[in-house]
């Protein structure tokens, strides 16, 4: 165990699910640990989700740098959202935040989020904001500033005019809203989409206006990108608006976000020059809403595409 908390209980615990990012894993868990002493019922937990690359050897050297200060997990490989799914299991906070290997919880951000329970304590879903860092050192502040009332128009926000942006990193939940389903363990992509849906659309949310993460990009290939997003495929629609995730009030919402992943996954598609999976996910949109027609940069694609130009 690491941080013992205080006489409050743990309040907040912050999870880093890691696999093979030994290089910049320090950087993760010193910026949460710069921050746990001071707040006092925060513990942080790191699940080591099978790493193949020297992350073991990085944590045990962390563990003997700050002894008690953390937990490491260890467990075979199943991708992130097992090791999620995980690191809901072993923690003991009432709010859990996941915090991506890569990235860094932003100075204050345990004292601004304990500040903000205080003041909203019905709260089971806080969005923050995020600071995108480049490659190159530019930087990008993000901050939320519109949150619907009404359930539906929360997640027609969220899923479908992604007004509402949600960001590992910038999130914190309550752990009540995993009791209507964990992390989808069969997706390697998207797969935080069916665990945002259901809590902004079922349980209470704030905002804070401020950054919580900061958010490290990277240049991925077009192809690996649309790998992991072909493999769950449309079948991330059903987990999204499965029925214990998202009940009769929400389904009207289905063909329409069907729609959007079908073009999110024909654009994709395109862009990594898989002609056949390109032109099967045109037809899902097409045969779901021939107003895809009338998408002009969606429609110049398929043209190019049909036409065997440029791809």
């Amino acid at each position: 165990m690491g941080t013992a908390g205080d006489s409050q209980g743990t309040r907040v615990s912050i999870v880093i699910p890691a696999y093979n990012y030994a290089a910049v894993l320090p950087r993760a868990v010193e910026s949460v640990l710069a921050q746990l002493e001071s707040t006092g019922n925060a513990e942080l937990i790191v699940v080591d989700d099978g790493s193949t690359d020297d992350t073991h050897a990085v944590l045990e050297q962390l563990l003997a740098q700050y002894p008690g200060r953390f937990r490491v997990v260890l467990k075979s490989n199943g991708g992130a959202s097992s090791a999620r799914n995980r690191g809901i299991q072993e923690a003991t906070g009432d709010f859990l935040l996941f915090l991506d290997a890569d990235d860094e919880l932003a100075p204050d951000a345990l004292a601004i989020l304990n500040e903000h329970l205080m003041a909203n304590p019905r709260t089971h879903l806080i969005i923050g904001g995020h600071i995108a860092v480049w490659p190159d050192g530019k930087h990008r502040e993000h901050v939320p500033t519109d949150l619907p009332a009404e359930p539906l128009e929360r997640l027609r926000a969220y899923l479908l005019d992604k007004r509402l942006a949600l960001s590992n990193g910038a999130c914190v939940m309550h752990r009540d809203v995993f009791e209507r389903g964990g992390y989808p363990e069969q997706f390697r992509s998207a797969e935080d989409i069916p665990v945002f849906a259901q809590a902004v659309a079922n349980y209470a949310c704030s905002l804070i206006a401020r950054p919580l993460a900061l958010i490290h990009k990277h240049d991925d290939s077009l192809r690996h990108q649309f790998s992991h997003a072909n493999a769950g495929g449309l079948a991330l629609v059903d987990e999204v608006f499965s029925p214990r995730r998202l009940d009769e009030r929400f389904q009207a919402l289905k063909p329409e976000f069907y729609v959007q992943r079908s073009l999110s996954l024909f654009r994709s598609a395109y862009l990594a020059g898989d002609v056949a999976a390109a032109k099967s996910y045109f037809r899902c949109a097409y045969h779901c809403d021939w107003r895809v027609l009338l998408k002009g940069s969606y429609m110049r694609k398929a043209v190019r595409l049909w036409l065997g130009i440029g791809v």
